[in-house]
């Protein structure tokens, strides 16, 4: 049989800052009272400042490889700027415990959305009008344009529903300052989504427009986790039993990140 094949955008990972081994390393050397032993001259002259410069640690390899005591990687952290992934991904990605997570906001961030169905009931082709729209703003993971007609076409059905029963729908839509514009750009669709845009934003506007998202639609989030919880979700998502769009996250990932880190959760990687 010949499957459907869809187009799809991968994301975009950045890591935004690391913390190093050095601090792993000391937590170690702590509990066995072991500094002296240390291959990083920084470590055994107690040189903190230095510490978490080095590149690779005898004893981090041990216990991590040998005797399989993670808790010491705890103390390394790094964040990740991720952008492009889907809802569906996010909420995959949050299903792990041990990580903090800042996500783009739907209720503070679907302005523009709604600008486009306002605009669009001035057009003659309302529906035509609120796609070209749409697909200028680059809101979803599939970019398959037969497919996303089909999208698009349920977001702009669910909104022109709403405006049907709802009898305050411009108010909940458009800020109190640009309501004005709906008269002044009567009949010119494109000018007055232009200048809702330019305009004040609805505060919160998601709240009312939450129920139009669907888990194609992109999300970018900055994501930190602690050594031992990032060797945690590569084992489980950078596999072949994991989410597709999921794995091309932790792939993305571990793209960016320093050998330094993975030689220690990763085994590929020891080299």
């Amino acid at each position: 049989m010949q499957m459907y094949h869809i187009n799809y955008h991968k994301p975009k990972v950045t890591l935004l800052q690391q913390t190093g081994i050095g601090v792993s390393e000391i937590a170690g050397r702590t509990c066995y009272d072991s500094f002296d032993n240390s291959e990083n001259q920084s470590i055994k002259d107690r040189d903190y400042p230095k510490a978490n410069d080095i590149e690779s640690s005898e004893l981090l390899d041990s216990l991590a490889w040998v005797h399989h005591h993670h808790s010491i990687i705890e103390h390394t952290n790094l964040s990740f700027l991720v952008e492009g992934t889907s809802r569906a991904c996010l909420q995959e990605h949050a299903r792990h415990r041990i990580q903090s997570i800042s996500v783009r906001s739907t209720r503070y961030t679907m302005s523009s959305v709604i600008n486009a169905f306002v605009a669009s009931l001035e057009a003659k082709d309302e529906f035509g009008f609120f796609f070209d729209r749409i697909m200028d703003l680059d809101l979803f993971i599939i970019s398959d344009r037969e497919y996303l007609v089909i999208e698009v076409r349920a977001m702009f059905d669910k909104l022109y529903l709403q405006y049907k029963r709802v009898d305050d729908f411009i108010s909940i839509s458009v800020a109190k300052s640009s309501i004005e514009f709906l008269a002044t750009y009567k009949d010119n669709p494109l000018s007055l989504f232009q200048a809702l845009e330019n305009g004040k934003k609805k505060r919160n506007v998601g709240d009312a427009f939450k129920h139009i998202v669907t888990d194609n639609w992109k999300v970018d989030m900055v994501i930190t986790f602690n050594l031992r919880s990032l060797k945690n979700y590569f084992d489980l998502r950078d596999s072949g039993s994991a989410y597709f769009q999921i794995q091309w996250l932790a792939k993305a990932m571990k793209e960016v990140l320093p050998i330094k880190y993975l030689r220690l959760i990763d085994k590929e990687s020891r080299g």
